[in-house]
């Protein structure tokens, strides 16, 4: 059988696969936050020609199902199909290059005291022939020559001796030899004939939940040369790390999601390096920061424990890999550091994003706040750290709200509700008209409809303040935008999960503080990271009680601190050294098992807070 698209391309499927899966397989990707159990409604295609076995239309209203809806992840073809996929169905998986935008990052190196000086190295040999009177072996004269630089210890793999002796003297005994320090000895990851010492790059790569993002790196000068990102293909088998675990375990899918992953680097490498005219040879470097599941599925190891009590990763500390190992399309030998994690919920890009703020060489108490598809908090200062997971979820990325959605092009990213004609004015990421709404809109909507009384404390929709409120499919729903044949609305289920969420963020917080005997008055900063973060609203998150309610200069935005901590990692085995350091010393709480989390987050489950005199502006503005 076939489905054709109304696109125009034909792809093979079989009546004993969605056909979610069945465009998976050609690489057609839908957005499926729930990782194909039919529960988010977000993969909808309409059933244009031909029949299909349906098992669930919960998430479809009886108008879609009249105009042909179908959920794709619950849908199976019993004869050839004609099918459209609606935009907001469609997950764009193409990397976006950023060329010539690349942020000159002098200023952080300075800033963070790093001297250049890569994890990798180019050594140039020029090594006396053999003769009958100086008679060692190749690998003898290597490494007596290494010897003589200084450099010591060498280990050698056994896979780079089979070309050792042509190498040495396809260039009359010049050769250049990649190194990288490991531990307490330098381990040889190459050996090229004559002088190949520079050009020399390296990539960091931030492996997020939602996106992946690359940096081009100069070794010589630390310079930036250019950015791309991408959405995780992963994104496909579901939102958060919990249900990718399920797809890996259940559906023996681990390959499947370490591929995914690996080709959406290898795509970004391929433009990078074309762009810059880089050969695979001149790659000395990979340096990655991840979450552990993200670490786990990119190294291709087993997540199932991660997700069991009591939440046991399969390594927190990784030895050195190989591109060749994993997969990716450089040399072969071309060294991974991967960031170390810390727990099952608090992985490598939490460290590295602690290595990005420096907070642990303040002597100030200082909280790091990582706000994202998952929720990871710091607290600590140059004595002491300690790491919790707040289990928000990854609602503010879009999934399990009905019209939520990344913050893209046709995202509400900004709403303001007038106090009189109670009527919403939108701002929409491309000015172009809404598709839905991104985390930034929805946390403005619900401060927006807090304060002009569209919603109360409970966070419950007040019939009759507004002609806007109507019962809809799911209860009581409030109508964001209205035009070009749609309508995006917020419900009160929707409603609920952005409060839960911000109330485990709040509560993951506050339970940090407690347990160390201190509250939110006594933090010099709290520094929030993640690529949610820069569209916050500081004073709105205030209002939905989702940040404290301290001074706003207290506040400072970092940005994509995972990829900038990989990035000073790469360019200094001083910033490893470091790295390595934040992890070991970073104390662990497991909040799932926390009675005073519990506590804090049912306090949290109220606009702001049950406890307003924590929210003292926003008891202020109230009254006024």
């Amino acid at each position: 059988m076939k489905i054709s698209l109304t696109s125009g391309k034909t792809i093979s499927c079989s009546s004993e696969s969605s056909i979610l899966e069945s465009l998976r397989k050609e690489d057609v990707h839908l957005t499926a936050s729930c990782g194909g159990k039919g529960t988010c409604g977000k993969c909808r295609v309409i059933i244009k020609e031909g029949a299909v076995r349906s098992l669930s239309t919960a998430k479809l209203s009886q108008e879609e199902i009249d105009k042909g809806y179908a959920l794709a992840c619950k849908s199976f073809p019993e004869e050839n199909l004609l099918i459209e996929i609606p935009k907001d169905s469609f997950l764009t998986l193409e990397g976006k290059i950023a060329v010539g935008k690349a942020r000159d990052l002098a200023e952080l190196l300075q800033s963070a005291g790093v001297r250049i000086e890569p994890l990798t190295e180019r050594v140039l040999l020029n090594l006396p022939q053999p003769s009958i009177d100086d008679n060692i072996s190749d690998l003898e004269r290597l490494k007596r020559g290494l010897m003589s630089k200084g450099l010591g210890c060498l280990r050698v793999p056994f896979r780079l001796l089979p070309g050792l002796a042509h190498k040495v003297r396809e260039n009359n005994w010049e050769i250049t030899l990649c190194t990288v320090q490991s531990e307490d000895c330098y381990e040889l990851t190459n050996i090229f004939p004559g002088n190949t010492q520079s050009p020399r790059y390296g990539f960091a790569i931030d492996i997020g939940t939602t996106t992946v993002v690359v940096y081009l790196v100069d070794l010589a000068d630390g310079r930036l040369i250019d950015i791309a990102s991408v959405y995780n293909s992963q994104i496909s088998f579901g939102d958060d790390v919990i249900t990718r675990i399920v797809h890996a375990v259940d559906h023996n899918g681990l390959g499947a999601l370490h591929k995914a992953v690996i080709s959406d680097i290898n795509t970004m490498f391929s433009i990078l390096r074309k762009t810059h005219n880089i050969d695979i040879n001149s790659i000395d470097s990979i340096v990655i920061a991840a979450n552990t599941t993200m670490t786990h599925l990119f190294l291709n190891l087993d997540p199932a424990s991660i997700r069991e009590e009591p939440y046991i990763p399969t390594a927190n500390l990784f030895p050195l890999s190989y591109a060749g190992e994993v997969g990716i399309r450089v040399n072969p030998n071309t060294p991974i550091y991967s960031f170390p994690c810390v727990a099952s919920y608090v992985g490598g890009d939490i460290v590295a994003g602690v290595l990005a703020s420096r907070m642990h060489k303040k002597e100030d108490l200082c909280l790091f706040l990582d706000i994202g598809t998952n929720g990871e908090v710091v607290l600590g200062n140059s004595e002491w750290l300690m790491a919790a997971a707040c289990s928000a979820g990854p609602c503010f990325e879009g999934s399990g709200i009905k019209y939520g959605m990344r913050a893209t092009e046709g995202a509400i990213e900004d709403v303001k509700i007038n106090p009189e004609t109670i009527e919403p004015e939108i701002k929409v990421i491309g000015d172009t008209a809404p598709i839905g709404i991104c985390g930034s809109g929805m946390i403005d909507l619900i401060a927006e409809m807090f304060f002009t009384g569209i919603l109360n404390q409970k966070g419950k929709l007040q019939k009759g303040v507004s002609n806007r409120i109507r019962e809809g499919a799911g209860g009581l729903e409030f109508v964001v935008y209205s035009g070009n044949g749609r309508e995006i609305v917020i419900a009160e289920p929707d409603i609920e999960n952005i409060i839960r969420a911000k109330a485990a963020i709040y509560a993951g917080c506050s339970v940090l503080l407690k347990e160390v005997g201190f509250n939110f008055e006594d933090l010099h900063k709290i520094y929030i990271a993640g690529g949610f973060g820069k569209f916050l609203d500081i004073d709105k998150a205030i209002i939905l009680g989702m940040l404290p309610d301290i001074p706003r200069e207290k506040f400072e935005y970092l940005g994509n601190t995972s990829v900038t901590g990989a990035y000073l990692c790469m360019l200094s085995r001083w910033m490893r050294d470091e790295a390595e350091e934040i992890a070991r010393k970073m104390t662990y709480l497991e909040l799932s098992v926390s009675r005073s989390f519990m506590d804090e987050y049912v306090s949290g489950l109220f606009i702001p807070h049950t406890d307003m005199n924590a929210f003292p502006s926003v008891k202020n503005l109230i009254k006024g």
